[in-house]
């Protein structure tokens, strides 16, 4: 198996909410709805979709219900500081919540993290130490 992900596929409990949150709030782009699911335009990286929690629990055969640090943390990492507090502003504007506001990172870099409404994790990331990182954008 290949260091690959083919796609991310997020259980949401709400899909008109977090397609809300999402297309109106951060300004993604909606490629295909089959409204059970959802895929937003990836630009070339990893399709992000949404699932109902439920369907997507079925599907593969667990559980709906988890409480707690998931372990999962969804990463995008710009090209400057400003970007950063840019897609701060807008994430806490669409309703996210603030996990860590943006500022100086341990390891030299800089960032913030906020949860969407399903409580989905989004570090963002801003570093001048390499030109081979994995830019969002």
């Amino acid at each position: 198996m290949k260091a690959h992900v083919s796609s991310i596929l997020l259980g949401v409990r709400d899909l008109d909410r977090a397609k809300r949150f999402y297309t109106e709030g951060l300004g993604w782009k909606i490629q295909s709805d089959f409204g059970i699911s959802v895929f937003f335009e990836s630009d070339g990286a990893s399709p992000v979709g949404f699932y109902s929690r439920e369907g997507l629990a079925q599907q593969v055969g667990t559980d709906q219900e988890g409480s707690g640090f998931s372990g999962l943390v969804l990463t995008y990492v710009v090209r400057s500081e400003a970007r950063v507090d840019e897609v701060m502003a807008e994430a806490q504007k669409a309703g996210a919540e603030i996990l860590k506001p943006a500022g100086a990172l341990p390891w030299g870099g800089y960032g913030g993290t906020f949860a969407d409404p399903d409580g989905y994790i989004w570090s963002l990331g801003y570093s001048d130490q390499g030109t081979d990182q994995p830019y969002a954008e």
